[in-house]
This record gives C-alpha cells, structure tokens and sequence, in this order.
C-alpha cells in the first residue's frame, strides 16, 4: 500500500505565516483619507440626533478609538484640545440660553434679576426666570456640536495632517499645501506649549497663574512663527505656488469648475446633514457639485507635474475603516427615517431619553477600527 502523500513542511509554515499576518497586522500608518472618512461618518451620525445618550456613546466611540490607535506623534497629542473645546461650546450654550432664554418652558429651575431693555429691542430678554428646558436645550443643542468638533479632531489626533497634502489632486496641490498647514497649527501649538513648560521646569521656574501665562504664550507664539517662515522659505525653494506655462483661460476654467464644485459639495453636505433642508440641497447637488470638481481636477491635473515618494496605498484596513464610518452615518440616517422619535428627546414636556437598537448599533459599528484597523 502506497504512503499517504503529505504536505510539505515548508508550505504549512508559509500558511501559517498569512494567517499571523492577517490576524496580527505590522504596524503601519493608515491612509489619513480613511480616518477622516471614518471621523466624518460619526460626525454625520452626531448631526442626526440630539439624544444626549448617544452623543454620549459617539464621544466614547471616538476616544476609544484615537487611544487604541493614535502614535506619539506631536499631532496626536491634539484630541484633549478638541475635548476642552468641546466641553467649552457646551457651556457657552447653555449660558446664552440662561442670558436670553426668552422664558420657554414652565419647569422654573431659578429666578435672576431681570434686566429691562428699551422698546426697540421687544423679543429679547435679559436674565429673568431660568427653566429646565432651556437649559437642557442649550445642553443637547452644544452638546451635538461639540461632537461633531470632537469627531473632526478625533481624525486630525489620528491622520498625519503633512501626509495629506500627497492624496490631493494635482488641482489642488496649492490649495492643499494652505489647507495641510491650516491644520497642522493645533498639533504644533501643542507641542509649542509642551516643549516650552519642559524648558521651563528644567530653569526652575516656579509661577503659576496669570506670570506663568505670560512667560508661557510668548515664547509658543515665537516658535509659531518661526516654525511658519521656516515653512514657507522650505516651500518656495521647492517651488510651491509657480503656474508654470499654463495658459489664463485654463486656469480661469478649472479654478472655476473646482470652487463651484466645491461650494456645491458644501451645499449638498449642509443639505444631507439638514433633516429640514429641502430635498435638492441634498443629494442632487452633492453628485453635481462632485461631478464639476472631478472635471475641474482632471483637466488641471494634466498641467501640473509632480513627483510623489512612497504613495499612500488602499489596503484592506484603509477599506474597513473608511466603510466603519460611512456604515455609521447610513445606519443612523435611515434610523433618522424610520423611528426618528428617540432621536430627539422630548422638551416640552420633559422626558428622559430613551434609546433604540438601531441608533445604539450605527454607533458601534464606529468601533470597528479600534480593531481592524492596523496599530
């Protein structure tokens, strides 16, 4: 009887090998283009409720995720500025309705000394009786702004802001250059102030309060701005900003087809994110508005030549991260369209929010890339 054939060692071994690989990814950057797709799914998801029970769950979704996956970079460090300016809209809310509430609502918390104000101001209010739907109103009203801001830094903590500049079209190559030092400020104000109080312990300084402020905010704002002039001396010695020979009528014509299609992604984004927005602000314009800035990219980049090192490649986790996100807001925006009453907690009359299985699943399918994705 003939040995049973068996299979090379040396092909187990490589099988083995994948399957590592595939459950324990190397680590690696992500495409930044994932992340903020991903972000921009939770932040759509946000603008479609104001149930403080799962804005709650999407900040947590968030956080999670950028303390899974973040590096030591110097942006990184930038998702606890994006919290306290988040908890700081809040509470702007809030007092602006306190300040001028405009006496809505019956449930009276507290009474504030009134301040009278002339004929010509009639409709406005200052101070008076504060009740408890005005506060909770300000409260869910900041509290789905704040996290939509959350969202977006949550993508700025993660995406390298630099590496962003690679993925845009050759159209948008100047623009994009402003647009990647816009977003580059937040991380290095961080590291500024960082680098700044480290510099200050190790002299032994001692002030604290408003002499520590002091000694602190001008030495960041000097940094800034050498960082900038060093910034723009590096990019026009390799030569940032030049239009080369391209002729007026074609840059006329794709500057306008990329503006006009931008403003008319803007407006579709306004419209989808809008649940009162009429129906063509949506959708329509959005494909419109994207169909005239492909146009305006693709005749514009055929005129501008650069080089680009190691481009950034879609792999699978670039893929199932950017599909957490869109999963995200398609979830919570059919939610939105087949049970949209817990989206919306009750104010008038004052009820306890109350949560749904379809919601709660939209926003943990945000989750997915704490483990997918690779670290």
């Amino acid at each position: 009887m003939a040995p049973a054939a068996r299979r090379p060692i040396g092909r187990r071994r490589v099988s083995a090998g994948v399957l590592d690989r595939a459950l324990n990814p190397l680590p690696r950057a992500l495409h930044p283009g994932a992340w903020w797709l991903w972000a921009l799914g939770l932040a759509i998801a946000a603008s479609r409720t104001t149930n403080p029970v799962l804005l709650a769950l999407v900040l947590a979704v968030a956080g999670y995720v950028v303390v899974r996956r973040r590096t030591d970079a110097p942006w990184a460090l930038s998702f606890r500025m994006y919290l306290l300016f988040g908890a700081f809209i809040v509470v702007i809310r809030v007092l602006f309705r306190v300040v001028f509430g405009g006496g809505q609502g019956e449930t009276v918390l507290f009474t504030l000394p009134e301040i009278p104000l002339p004929e010509a101001a009639a409709g406005i209010r200052l101070l008076g009786p504060v009740t408890a739907e005005e506060v909770l109103g300000g409260a869910y009203d900041g509290l789905q702004l704040a996290t939509m801001v959350i969202c977006v830094g949550a993508a700025n903590s993660l995406a390298n802001p630099k590496r962003l500049l690679k993925t845009l079209p050759g159209a948008l190559h100047e623009i994009g250059t402003s647009v990647v030092v816009a977003l580059s400020v937040a991380p290095q104000l961080v590291e500024s102030v960082q680098r700044v109080r480290r510099a200050r312990r190790l002299r032994g300084a001692g002030e604290r309060g408003a002499a520590a402020l002091r000694g602190i905010v001008i030495p960041v704002l000097e940094d800034a701005l050498s960082r900038s002039l060093a910034l723009a001396a590096a990019m026009a010695s390799r030569g940032y900003g030049r239009t080369g020979g391209v002729p007026a009528r074609a840059r006329l014509l794709v500057g306008t087809l990329v503006i006009a299609g931008l403003l008319g992604i803007c407006a579709g984004l306004y419209g989808l994110l809008d649940s009162s927005a009429p129906r063509y602000l949506g959708v329509p314009l959005l494909l419109v508005g994207a169909g005239a800035a492909v146009l305006g990219f693709l005749l514009g980049g055929r005129r501008v030549r650069r080089s680009s090192y190691r481009p950034d490649r879609w792999r699978a986790g670039e893929l199932l991260t950017a599909a957490a996100g869109l999963a995200t807001a398609a979830l919570m925006y059919l939610s939105s369209r087949v049970d949209p009453a817990n989206l919306y907690p009750s104010l008038s009359p004052l009820s306890w929010p109350e949560v749904s299985a379809l919601p709660v699943l939209a926003v943990l399918a945000g989750l997915l890339p704490a483990v997918l994705a690779p670290p």
